[in-house]
């Protein structure tokens, strides 16, 4: 049984927003799909489209890329068995000129009907996966689509592979049992369906204009009802920090919002946006990862609800399935949302603010003392996602030159908020996100770099800052002095272990008693200073022998930064050793100042609580 079945007497799918948004085209619908899953235990689903209208011959295709991901993936490599019949079920001949597209030369009759079988077996939220305990589909990792039927409406029906089976989707309805429908090709595509034996949650939530949307968690995890519980009452915590945040709840298309969660062994770690739903997954069970790390890529997803599918990159509307779709606004897109996915939770009170500063570590040193700014600022590092998005390429690339556009705009976000703070007083980037979402995302405006910045001058009044802020961080690639700026709120930066030794890596990799680099050291640390790279073996760090793990940590112990050794290492089947200087640990840290011993002001303490919320933790605890 379908949502629509199983949920027949809330009577959901059919509210009055769908009125604005098509309609159920019926059983007639132009286009068509049949999904069912004879060999699922073989992760095998096979599909059946359906096209009406055919004049002439008909292109059909798989995707090369797929709503929120920036790069190409090539879904067309899972696709075999292909035929094609017309409506009396006559053969039809299929050519192939690509290897992403079949061309069925005619149908007498108008009526093309492909038959393929799809492999599927990665469980993430871009790529689709079929098993005994799901099905977890992305639409472009799953759908063949046909050119010249972009506005058409769309039906599918799933044939569950088990009774227990329900199905999870932002689509609305059709009156069949387990039947949804699309308005049009780009809503479809964007609309990833799970069928599980899910737990299922939901509520409602009333915004300060009075607009009430229903919420639903469908959650597909080896734990218990009392962990669905938890996590449900998590998200509802949540949400009410995200429409003040906007001001606002998005419209959604059909009165409802669905977190599609799902926590399997079989699946990897992921989250992705939807335009009114968000699909999640990891290998960890909700219970097995504490719920914390479940609840940041909720919250981080949720964000994109206003921001990226609703105020949205120009280079972005409308996706093109065909090619990679770069943007030079990821940082705005993902990385702003980076810094407002954990601040939500923080202001929820669902972290401490410790916890919470512990989190901005890894993305304040990637961009503040890593290399990878100054290859170029977030614009550019924004256009390199295809390479970066979990694009696959056999050849290596210098990592060095890459820093990512979440941790750069996650950081250019914490910056901006704070001098923001600081220069105008009774502003934030709260208020500057908000005027993002009233002047593009209620209208479905896309914008461009330009609008971004004359919005942040129309916020702040001061056209100079705002051209300054994108000259000096936007496009260009200073990195931004957080330090001056968290005095206010009695935060200190400072280096984390300022005593630990680092030579340049964070970790070796072991093959049997030999140990090698398995990264490109960061230039001008000690190792990159020495040659060393990348697949290297180390031998020695000065007098002590490296055959393990344990013998490269009691190295790293015993040395102090400004220490002179050698390090001893075969690079490409030659043995060097060459001279050695210790560096210190350049990983950074916030902390509250009552942890280092100073006492914070009232005002500074103000100040925090104004920006983070109150800690329920006691000051210096």
């Amino acid at each position: 049984m379908g949502w629509a079945g199983a949920l027949a007497a809330l009577a959901l799918w059919g509210a009055t927003p769908a009125a604005a948004q098509g309609h159920d085209p019926g059983p007639d619908a132009p286009v068509q799909y049949d999904v069912s899953f004879p060999n699922a235990v073989h992760h095998e689903a096979r599909i059946v489209a359906t096209w009406r209208h055919v004049r002439g011959p008909l292109d059909v295709r798989m995707s090369r890329s797929s709503p929120g991901r920036y790069a190409i993936h090539e879904f067309a490599k899972n696709v075999y068995n292909v035929s094609a019949v017309d409506g009396a079920g006559r053969p039809l001949q299929i050519r192939r000129a690509d290897p992403y597209s079949w061309t069925v030369v005619g149908s007498g009759d108008g009526v093309v009907r492909v038959a393929y079988t799809l492999f599927a077996d990665w469980g993430d939220t871009t790529y689709a996966q079929v098993d005994a305990t799901h099905a977890h589909l992305t639409m472009p990792a799953t759908f063949m689509w046909a050119r010249g039927y972009d506005k058409e409406p769309i039906r599918v029906r799933f044939h569950p592979f088990d009774p227990t089976w329900k199905v999870a989707t932002q689509l609305p309805a059709a009156s069949e049992p387990d039947t949804f429908w699309a308005p049009d090709f780009q809503y479809f595509m964007d609309s990833p369906t799970e069928l599980s034996d899910f737990k299922l949650r939901e509520w409602q939530v009333t915004d300060a204009h009075g607009r009430t949307e229903t919420f639903r968690l469908a959650l597909h995890d080896p734990g218990t009802e009392a962990d669905a519980d938890v996590y449900a009452d998590r998200l509802k915590k949540l949400v009410p920090q995200h429409i003040a945040l906007f001001g606002e709840l998005p419209k959604f298309d059909y009165g409802s919002y669905t977190f599609i969660a799902d926590f399997m062994p079989q699946d990897d770690g992921d989250g992705m946006e939807h335009r009114n739903s968000t699909f999640l997954t990891a290998s960890q069970s909700l219970n097995r990862g504490n719920f914390t790390q479940h609840l940041n890529a909720a919250s981080h997803e949720f964000v994109h609800a206003w921001n990226v599918k609703r105020f949205r990159p120009a280079e972005l509307e409308p996706f093109d399935f065909t090619r990679a779709n770069p943007t030079p606004s990821l940082w705005m897109a993902e990385g702003f949302t980076n810094y407002y996915g954990p601040l939500m939770i923080r202001r929820s009170g669902q972290s401490s603010v410790d916890a919470y500063l512990a989190q901005q570590t890894g993305a304040l040193t990637a961009v503040v003392a890593g290399p990878g700014h100054t290859y170029g600022g977030p614009q550019e590092m924004s256009l390199r996602a295809p390479f970066a998005d979990a694009a696959v390429s056999i050849d290596r690339t210098n990592p060095n030159t890459f820093v990512s556009y979440y941790a750069y705009g996650q950081i250019l976000g914490f910056a901006l908020d704070l001098e923001i703070r600081q220069r105008f007083k009774d502003l934030t980037l709260d208020d500057y996100m908000r005027a993002l979402w009233r002047k593009y995302g209620a209208s479905f405006t896309p914008y461009r770099p330009a609008d971004l910045r004359a919005t942040l001058a129309a916020v702040t009044g001061d056209r100079a800052f705002a051209d300054g802020f994108f000259r000096t961080y936007i496009e260009g690639n200073k990195a931004p002095d957080l330090g001056p700026l968290l005095v206010q709120a009695g935060l200190v930066l400072r280096a984390k272990s300022p005593d630990r030794a680092w030579l340049g890596v964070t970790r070796l990799r072991a093959e049997g008693p030999e140990l090698y680099v398995s990264q490109v050291p960061q230039p001008g640390s000690p190792l990159y200073l020495a040659g060393v790279d990348r697949d290297d073996r180390i031998l020695a760090i000065g007098r002590l022998e490296i055959a393990s793990d344990a013998d490269w940590q009691d190295a790293l112990s015993r040395l102090k930064p400004g220490e002179a050794t050698t390090v001893r290492y075969v690079q490409r089947g030659r043995t060097v050793e060459a001279p050695l200087t210790v560096a210190a640990d350049p990983t950074l840290e916030i902390v509250r100042a009552e942890t280092t011993g100073e006492t914070p002001t009232a005002a500074q303490l103000a100040f925090r609580d104004k920006w983070l919320g109150p800690d329920a933790k006691a000051p210096g605890k």
